[in-house]
C-alpha cells in the first residue's frame, strides 16, 4: 500500500487511540444519506411494481380495439389466441351509467365481461370480498368497495341503472325505463382508480344497456409469464390486420407510470442534498486536519514527497470515510427496510391513521424491492461526492511550501 494510503487510514481511524470526532461526523453524515436513498428507493420500487401488478391483474397485458363496436369478436379471439406467449383472451364491453340506490346517484364505469373467458384473463374471484363468482347474471352485478360504500349498498340489495341508451329512446319518444339489478356481490382490488367508481355486470347485459347488440368495444389478452409485451403486442398486430390496434398496458397507463417515475427521480435528487451537506462536513474536518497537521504536512515535503502525493493522502480520505458511510449506510437501510412495517404499523397506531394508510394509499403493509441499479447508481455517487469533498483540503495541502510548513507553530 502507498505511503499515504497508509498516513489516511491512520489519520481517519487511529489503532488504539480515541476515534476522531471530526470523522465520526463526517461518516454519520454519509451513512445518513445513503441510508434515506436506499430505504426511499426501495419503497418507491415496492409502490411502483405493486401498482404496475394491480394494473395487469385488473386489466390484462395487452388490449384490442376497433375504434368502434367489434360485431366479428369470436373469429378475433381466434387469431389472437394462435399468436405465440398469448395465454387467454376475452371480450369486454365498457362505459359510463347512473346508478342510483335509495335517492342517492353515482356516476361510475361499467364493465361488462363474458362469463366463460374472464377468469382466463382477469382472475375476479381473487378480489371479490363478498358473493362467489358463479352469483353473477343477466339481472345481478358486482359494485367496487369504495362505491359499495358511497351508495351505502351490500349484497342483496337492488340497485337501479340508467344507461345512455335512455336518452336516445328519449329522443325518439320511446319509454326505455330504468333496470333493477340486484348486488350479487363486492369487489375490492386495492387499486384506487377501479375500486372508487366500477360496476362488473355480464357481457349481455352491457351489450342490452348500451344496444350493441351481439358486439363488442374490445379484447382483453393475458400473456404467458416470460413474454415481452412489446414483441406480443408487434405479433397480435401482424396477426389482427388492419382496422383493429393492439395496446399494451404500458402505453394506455403512459402518463399514470411516467408519473410515479418522475416522482422517484425527484425524491432521489432531494435525499441526494443530505450526501452533499455530508460532503460540506468532510470537507470541512479536513480543513481542519491540514491546519492542525501543517508542520507533518512540511515534514513529508522535506523528505521527498511530491506534492500530487500530499494531496493524494486527502482526496484518500475523503474516498475511505464515503466508502465506510456507504457500506454503513447500507446496513442501517436494510435494517430500516426489515422492521418497516412494524415502525409504521406503531406510528399509525399512535396517531390514529391506520385505517387512513389502507385507505388512501390501499397497502396495509408498506411495499418495498431493491434494485441492483439502485444500489450501484447511489453506492458510486456517495462515494465520489465524498472523494471530491478532499479537492479543496488537498489543494491547499499541495501548495504547502515545506520550510513555511515545518516553521509553522
Amino acid at each position: 500500500m502507498k505511503w499515504y494510503l497508509q498516513i489516511a487510514l491512520r489519520q481517519l481511524f487511529p489503532a488504539g487511540g480515541r476515534f476522531p470526532f471530526f470523522t465520526f461526523v463526517s461518516v454519520v453524515g454519509v451513512m445518513l444519506g445513503v441510508a434515506a436513498l436506499v430505504v426511499v428507493q426501495s419503497v418507491m420500487n415496492g409502490f411502483g411494481n405493486e401498482i404496475r401488478r394491480m394494473i395487469v391483474d385488473t386489466q390484462g397485458h395487452i388490449r384490442i380495439e376497433g375504434g368502434g363496436i367489434i360485431h366479428d369478436h369470436r373469429k378475433l379471439m381466434q387469431a389472437v389466441q394462435q399468436v405465440p406467449g398469448v395465454a387467454a383472451a376475452a371480450p369486454y364491453a365498457q362505459g359510463a351509467v347512473m346508478v342510483q340506490y335509495r335517492n342517492r346517484p353515482t356516476f361510475p364505469y361499467v364493465q361488462g365481461i363474458d362469463m366463460e373467458f374472464e377468469s382466463g384473463v382477469v382472475a375476479l374471484e381473487r378480489f371479490l370480498r363478498m358473493g362467489r363468482m358463479e352469483n353473477l347474471d343477466d339481472d345481478s352485478v358486482f359494485l367496487s368497495s369504495e362505491l359499495a360504500a358511497g351508495l351505502g349498498a351490500f349484497r342483496g340489495d337492488e340497485v337501479e341503472l340508467y344507461s345512455p341508451l335512455l336518452l336516445e329512446r328519449l329522443k325518439e319518444d320511446e319509454i326505455f325505463l330504468p333496470r333493477r339489478f340486484r348486488v350479487a356481490g363486492i369487489f375490492e382490488t386495492g387499486w384506487s382508480q377501479v375500486d372508487a367508481n366500477t360496476v362488473i355486470c355480464t357481457l349481455r347485459t352491457m351489450q342490452d344497456l348500451y344496444g350493441l347488440d351481439d358486439g363488442v368495444h374490445g379484447l382483453k389478452v393475458r400473456l404467458n409469464p416470460g413474454v415481452d409485451t412489446d414483441e406480443a403486442v408487434v405479433a397480435i398486430g401482424h396477426a389482427i390486420g388492419p382496422g383493429y390496434r393492439a395496446i399494451s398496458w404500458l402505453d394506455s397507463n403512459r402518463d399514470f407510470l411516467f408519473v410515479l417515475q418522475l416522482e422517484k427521480n425527484v425524491m432521489f435528487l432531494l435525499l441526494l442534498i443530505i450526501v452533499l451537506v455530508s460532503a460540506f462536513a468532510i470537507t470541512s474536518s479536513l480543513l481542519i486536519t491540514v491546519v492542525r497537521k501543517t508542520r507533518e504536512i512540511g515534514l513529508f515535503g522535506a523528505l521527498g514527497a511530491r506534492s500530487r502525493e500530499v494531496a493524494a493522502c486527502f482526496c484518500a480520505q475523503g474516498m475511505f470515510i464515503g466508502v465506510v458511510g456507504t457500506v454503513l449506510g447500507f446496513v442501517f437501510a436494510a435494517l430500516l427496510l426489515h422492521f418497516r412495517n412494524d415502525v409504521i404499523h406503531a406510528f399509525t397506531r399512535m396517531t390514529g391513521t391506520e385505517a387512513a394508510l389502507s385507505r388512501f394509499y390501499q397497502f396495509s403493509n408498506l411495499p418495498a424491492e431493491y434494485s441492483a441499479r439502485d444500489i450501484v447508481i447511489i453506492s458510486t455517487l456517495a462515494i465520489v461526492i465524498s472523494t471530491l469533498a478532499g479537492i479543496i483540503p488537498a489543494w491547499r495541502a499541495a501548495r504547502l511550501r515545506p520550510s513555511e510548513a515545518l516553521r509553522s507553530e
